[in-house]
């Protein structure tokens, strides 16, 4: 009250509505509820272009990334290596190898999958996905 001259409002006080706000606004209760429905008309608006602009920025993020992508193609009966990943248990070691095989390709799926066969005929039974592989 000593730098300003009025008294403190608390920031609810001033979004719910009570006499002595009503007052010093000098607003009828017509006028400020149409005021609210203004504000909120306003955050409808706002929440849509939030949403537009977030779905622009995805497309454009999608489109620099794959740019840079070069998917690799597969044929069936190709070698090829499989990752060893850290959760398997062939990854026992430090420095085990990181590659294990040479497998072939026995089948191309959609969705760049591969079923692959041991070099003796044996095919597995589960597709892997093609970026866990390497060609040979």
């Amino acid at each position: 009250m000593l730098v300003y001259g009025t008294e403190v409002v608390i920031p609810a006080k001033v979004e719910i509505p009570s006499l002595r706000i009503i007052q010093e606004a000098e607003l009828s209760d017509v006028e400020w509820i149409r005021s609210h429905y203004e504000q909120l008309d306003l955050i409808d608006g706002k929440r849509m272009s939030a949403v537009c602009h977030g779905q622009l920025y995805q497309n454009r993020m999608s489109r620099a990334f794959n740019k840079r992508v070069k998917p690799k193609q597969f044929a069936p009966g190709q070698l090829v290596l499989k990752k060893i990943f850290p959760h398997q248990d062939e990854a026992n070691e430090k420095f085990s190898p990181n590659l294990k095989g040479p497998y072939m390709v026995y089948r191309v799926l959609s969705g760049r999958a591969l079923i692959l066969a041991e070099m003796d005929g044996e095919i597995w039974p589960k597709p892997i996905n093609s970026d866990a592989v390497k060609r040979y």
